[in-house]
């Protein structure tokens, strides 16, 4: 429905979103446990058969996106793992490799992935949620923010590997739940008895990972964040944006953080 635009840019794929979910559950809690959980049982093996993917944490649960031509991989990767569904008419149908035996290619021999660069800035950031029934009064400075408050972002150098802060406010209505990720800042701008946060009120530092766009075609973004985090039973929350690709980490654990990927840097030079 939106009007063409030279303005907007729109990626040539169509992509499918996967749900991850236990017992046929989805993640119960209040609070985002992020990519930790499913680093080496689905992210990890999609970028080894050479899968793209984008990655979407929400307050509730986690969402993988896929590309649709890839979806015959994707299933034949996972299927030894997970029991797969597809929704038809809001009803879960079971999926086999038969189902999309057609077009499968057998993955080529694994690349080295690229490690892009990663930069921290100082910017806290909090991970809110909101009942639908309390949006209308946060409407007003929800708009402002979105659409007025911001300056368009100063070009950084590729090469910079340190910022002072960060412009960053995500959210998503996704099947009536709503996901807010904003600064600690703007936060004081909001309704405190209306926003939702975990009960400790933790704030989080973020890593943005690429000095350049990073495009949808290369593997193993997710993983390079990912993988070292879950061997160090580090919980991240993760978005993937147009342009660049966002890790949420733990206030408190960011010096860590910086470290292991400091150091899986320097051992795949």
């Amino acid at each position: 429905e939106l009007p063409p635009s030279e303005f907007m840019q729109v990626a040539d794929s169509t992509w499918l979103v996967l749900s991850v979910v236990s017992n046929g559950r989805e993640a119960s809690g209040c609070q985002a446990t992020g990519v930790t959980k499913i680093a080496r049982s689905v992210i990890a093996p999609l970028a080894e058969h050479h899968v793209s993917v984008l990655m979407l944490s929400t307050y509730q649960t986690d969402f993988i996106l896929v590309r649709e031509r890839d979806l015959p991989v994707v299933i034949r990767t996972l299927a030894g793992e997970f029991d797969i569904y597809k929704e038809e008419s809001g009803e879960r149908v079971p999926v086999t490799c038969d189902d999309v035996s057609n077009g499968f290619l057998k993955p080529k021999a694994a690349a080295s992935p690229t490690l892009h660069p990663v930069q921290s800035p100082q910017t806290r950031f909090c991970v809110l949620t909101v009942a639908p029934d309390t949006l209308p009064a946060i409407a007003t400075v929800l708009i402002d923010v979105l659409f007025y408050s911001h300056s368009p972002p100063r070009e950084a150098g590729a090469g910079s590997q340190d910022l002072d802060s960060i412009t960053f406010f995500a959210f998503s209505l996704i099947e009536g739940y709503i996901s807010i990720v904003m600064d600690a800042e703007t936060q004081k701008r909001f309704p405190s008895d209306l926003l939702l946060t975990s009960s400790t009120g933790e704030l989080w530092r973020m890593v943005r990972i690429g000095g350049q766009p990073l495009g949808f075609d290369e593997c193993g973004i997710v993983a390079q964040i990912a993988e070292p985090l879950a061997a160090a039973d580090i919980s991240a929350y993760y978005i993937s944006t147009f342009n660049f690709d966002h890790a949420l980490v733990p206030e408190d654990g960011i010096a860590e953080v910086i470290q292991l990927l400091r150091q899986r840097q320097e051992s795949g030079r």
